[in-house]
């Protein structure tokens, strides 16, 4: 649930940093103390970063003293709907994490985001330098297509969480070693039935690792 704190924070800061893909947009979310963590996000294909759960997420995740980086992709900083190749989406993400892992050093870095911005978090996670993946409704395979599966790019190695709607039609990701599924009852691929619950999720994992406050 979005508490009081997080209702009457200002409005946070929001600026570009250049990659080679052209300029990425970020928003930025600070806890009222000293932050445990970093939380990068992004967005789906043709979303934004103000998709419901992901806002859900910003706000459960700063309240348990975590801070929040939601990136936009360069594509659709230029107002593009259609993404960008998956080598471009992934060189655009290193260059922001470079930036911001030199900005918040002091803490360790978490990355993930929904649908394709999950991909590219789990593509990138260990060569960014992150201690965990988020994977909000990860596109398993395209709808119809189970054969086509992806589910290599979630053997990062890393901890890894995915939050899977039980009625997504791009498929849910089987538990792994060291991949949890969590899979949200009615919910489909936007994750819009219950935000909360799905940042709720999110929160309780971060705390399991150590990274939030409970």
């Amino acid at each position: 649930m979005v508490g009081a704190a997080a209702q009457n924070r200002p409005v946070p800061p929001s600026n570009e940093i250049e990659t080679p893909r052209g300029p990425a947009r970020i928003d930025t979310d600070l806890p009222r103390r000293p932050a445990t963590a970093l939380l990068v996000l992004g967005h789906g294909a043709g979303g934004s970063v103000d998709a419901p759960d992901l806002l859900a997420v910003r706000d459960a995740s700063v309240e348990a003293g975590v801070a929040v980086v939601r990136v936009t992709q360069p594509y659709r900083v230029a107002g593009r709907r259609a993404p960008a190749p998956a080598g471009h989406l992934d060189e655009a993400w290193a260059a922001v994490l470079a930036v911001l892992r030199d900005r918040h050093a002091d803490v360790p870095t978490v990355v993930g985001g929904r649908s394709s911005g999950a991909r590219v978090a789990c593509r990138t996670a260990r060569a960014v330098g992150a201690v965990g993946v988020v994977a909000l409704a990860f596109p398993l395979h395209p709808p119809g297509r189970p054969e086509r599966s992806r589910a290599t790019e979630l053997d990062t190695g890393l901890p890894t969480l995915v939050v899977n709607g039980d009625r997504d039609p791009f498929g849910t990701p089987e538990p792994g070693p060291t991949v949890q599924v969590v899979s949200r009852p009615g919910e489909t691929h936007d994750l819009r039935r219950d935000p909360p619950g799905t940042a709720a999720a999110v929160r309780a994992w971060l705390s399991a690792q150590g990274w939030a406050a409970g």
